[in-house]
């Protein structure tokens, strides 16, 4: 593939691009709490997932909550990536961890835009990128990359994982990969693809010990942390998915979400199931496209992954849409059509859909929220 510049002035308009879909976003967030009487900080910071990992950071592992029907929600289930990172920003700013995790997130939120950039300014071309970066930025749960949640900081790892294993930048790929791994389960998806890039340059005729270090790099942040919650719970290799249990999670092929979207459909609240099925076939013809475009097998096996651990896990179907959210491959075919366009068409499309997903992110948070 062509080396291309990937100099900050190269990326900047897609930076640019990205930073003003999430401040308009947080500026309506901001509106919408000024009339609700909420506190836009406390829904960014101290709700929800926010709070187990500022609790993480804060007094390390151990604390769990048992309910009324035995489950048991451990904060093992959360990877300490995040939480590490609260620390290092807390310790000198002194900023509270969940604001510490603001932070961090609004680093790794441009780290993330930068990564997407880059696979599709190496794919597509740099005004691909551009889009790509501001179409990921308009997603409509795009509010959560500027929460202290974890997404922002596990896309960013694997947006340039992918771009190193496409580049056969190896040691970085492997390290990134790692990276990944320590921050949310879902890191094997990335291990997965690089172990790929690696098999199929491999089979080209490329052998080095980067690529061979690498390859053995990349799994070693999820297995060091899964092997320790085994040690630590006594349950071996499967202590880990026993702490998922605890929390209703599991990998069980879709049914249980399949369930839930016909109770949808079996009640008054039908249209959000018919809402729930027309997203899953949106998704799936997604992927589809970019298995039809040929993208490379890395990013198809990286996607791909993401989006079966998304939709068929057991638990939680009101996080499914943020589980996607690291699934920045879908939205590259999307990316390439607006470049087709006339800039000011493009532009508009862009930013109407930015619109939407600020206002729909500020409703989103003064409701239901992420969980």
């Amino acid at each position: 593939m062509p080396v291309k510049d990937l100099g900050f002035r190269r990326a900047a308009p897609a930076l640019a691009v990205f930073a003003a879909v999430r401040l308009l976003g947080l500026a309506v967030l901001a509106l919408w709490c000024a009339a609700a009487g909420s506190s836009p900080h406390t829904l960014l910071s101290a709700r929800w997932d926010s709070l187990w990992y500022a609790r993480i950071a804060a007094e390390g592992y151990g604390y769990e909550v048992r309910l009324p029907n035995g489950d048991v929600h451990s904060n093992l289930a959360f990877f300490p990536l995040l939480p590490w990172l609260e620390r290092l920003v807390s310790a000198p700013t002194g900023l509270p961890y969940g604001s510490a995790g603001l932070v961090v997130s609004v680093v790794a939120g441009l780290a993330a835009a930068w990564g997407i950039f880059a696979v599709a300014d190496l794919l597509y071309g740099r005004r691909a990128g551009v889009f790509a970066a501001g179409v990921w930025a308009a997603l409509p749960v795009g509010i959560v990359q500027s929460m202290a949640y974890s997404e922002s900081l596990f896309t960013a790892l694997a947006a340039w994982a992918l771009y190193g294993a496409l580049r056969g930048r190896w040691l970085t790929a492997g390290l990134l990969a790692a990276g990944a791994g320590l921050t949310r389960p879902v890191g094997a998806a990335v291990v997965a693809a690089v172990w790929v890039a690696a098999a199929l340059a491999w089979r080209g005729g490329e052998r080095s010990w980067r690529m061979a270090a690498g390859a053995a790099l990349a799994p070693l942040g999820a297995a060091a942390y899964v092997l320790w919650v085994g040690a630590r719970t006594g349950d071996g290799l499967l202590g880990y998915l026993d702490v998922q249990g605890g929390w209703g999670n599991g990998f069980d092929g879709g049914w249980a979400f399949a369930r839930f979207i016909g109770a949808k459909l079996a009640s008054s609240a039908a249209p959000a199931g018919i809402g729930l099925i027309a997203g899953v076939v949106l998704v799936l013809w997604l992927y589809g496209l970019c298995v039809r475009r040929r993208q490379p097998a890395a990013l198809l096996v990286y996607c791909g992954i993401v989006v079966a651990l998304a939709l068929c896990a057991s638990g939680y179907f009101g996080s499914k849409p943020r589980l996607l959210l690291p699934a920045f491959p879908l939205l590259l075919p999307a990316a390439v059509a607006l470049t087709r366009w006339r800039t000011g068409r493009a532009v508009a499309v862009l930013g109407a859909a930015a619109l939407a997903s600020a206002v729909y992110g500020a409703f989103w948070l003064n409701g239901s929220g992420p969980p």
